[in-house]
């Protein structure tokens, strides 16, 4: 089997489980379930209007399930929409997912909060910029602080959990973060192209109590162990490591994002530890 077929099955199988998702629709709001048949994602409207409530939970088929994201571009380009109501269980929101919304044009130039979530820094940032994420949140939005070339330091609180896709892309002056052990679950691209992730030596980087990225070339052959404590394995971090062979993930690992051994074409074999619960 060739490498291109085997990249293709791979790629097919991580769309996989969207494609065959339980999808439904309830109180005017479209669902998916999660792979854990316990959680579900918002979609977006079944039929668009000017408020939005996201509740906590949700019935469906017999079953209760608990409301915990937002997908990419949900509501993005409902114009009409004009109030938001999210329950604090959502801690985890896409990028883009209230863009061109009456909500989000409304919103004063700053950190936009969505709930429990950081959404977006609207407006210009100037530089020399510090964040300081206010408590009591639990989630930083996809492209919450996209391209922010001003922001040169952030401070996350130990209520987030989550840190979604490309979240610090390209901030090029973002050079000191302080990420807490109760964020678990970083997604892809999340601090790409920042001065802080470019600062680590080439290796296996931790973000947190997070695996994050494997920086640098990998020689053949390789053997990785993750170190104990990890809680997280993030979007991406090994993707393309044609030279790791196998890998050793300890029983603190509850979480391994999109895309995380893609492309490893000389990893033969994973043992996951039961404590995975996300994958």
């Amino acid at each position: 089997m060739t490498k291109r077929i085997i990249l293709l099955l791979a790629a097919l199988a991580l769309l996989a489980p969207r494609a065959f998702a339980i999808e439904f629709v309830a109180d005017n709001l479209r669902y998916s379930v999660n792979s854990d048949n316990a959680t579900v994602t918002v979609l977006g409207f079944y039929s668009s209007t000017d408020a939005l409530t996201v509740p906590a939970t949700v019935t469906y088929g017999g079953n209760t399930y608990v409301v915990t994201a937002i997908e990419e571009s949900a509501f993005s380009g409902c114009t009409e929409l004009a109030s938001v109501s999210i329950a604090p269980t959502v801690t985890s929101i896409e990028r883009d997912a209230f863009d061109r919304t009456a909500w989000y044009n409304n919103q004063p130039d700053g950190l936009v909060y969505a709930g429990v979530v950081a959404y977006k820094y609207k407006g210009t940032m100037p530089s020399g910029t510090s964040i300081t994420i206010r408590q009591g949140v639990k989630g930083i939005a996809g492209s919450c602080f996209e391209y922010c070339s001003g922001l040169t330091s952030v401070t996350i609180p130990n209520t987030v959990t989550t840190i979604c896709s490309a979240a610090f892309v390209g901030c090029s002056n973002l050079a000191s973060i302080s990420i807490p052990s109760s964020v678990t679950s970083i997604s892809y691209a999340a601090f790409y192209g920042t001065a802080w992730y470019d600062n680590q030596p080439d290796g296996l980087v931790y973000a947190g109590v997070v695996a994050y990225k494997y920086k640098g070339t990998m020689p053949s052959g390789t053997s990785i162990t993750i170190q104990d404590g990890t809680k997280g394995i993030a979007g991406g971090c090994f993707e393309g490591c044609t030279g790791l062979t196998s890998i050793t993930i300890p029983n603190s690992v509850t979480s391994i994002g999109n895309l995380a051994f893609f492309g490893c074409s000389g990893l033969t074999g994973v043992v996951l530890p039961v404590s995975i619960t996300e994958i």
